[in-house]
């Protein structure tokens, strides 16, 4: 996938996190670390299984109709304590918060560049990242 098209992804993914009131939105950027799965992990936390169900649902949906592209595979919708979307370059982690603090991929992938979402709507690098 070009590069262009992946950022267009993850700009519509997180976009979709936020209209659905999905909680500290973080973009890992993997692209200069070496064997990696993915080129981008985005991650969300949610309020419960309606949410976390209800946030999958619709990026799936948003990201088919607006950039007719649909996930690889869909891990976890049957619990929704962590749903992971694959796109390919691109996995969406919607974890409940008591999950997502668990598993930590933040520290986890600590080498790679942060970006948040705030409420501007764009993606703020982190500074120390």
């Amino acid at each position: 996938m070009p590069m262009a098209k992946r950022k267009d992804l993850v700009t519509r993914i997180v976009e979709s996190l936020e209209e659905k009131k999905g909680n500290d939105i973080v973009v890992l950027d993997l692209t200069k670390i070496d064997n990696t799965i993915a080129d981008y992990f985005v991650i969300a936390d949610t309020t419960s299984n309606t949410h976390s169900k209800a946030l999958s649902d619709f990026v799936q949906k948003q990201v088919s109709k607006d950039l007719k592209t649909k996930p690889l595979g869909v891990e976890g919708e049957e619990l929704a304590e962590w749903i992971l979307l694959d796109y390919g370059e691109v996995i969406v982690h919607i974890f409940q918060r008591p999950v997502r603090e668990y598993y930590d991929l933040e520290s986890l992938w600590g080498d790679a560049r942060s970006m948040y979402f705030e409420e501007t709507n764009k993606l703020k690098e982190n500074e120390q990242g």
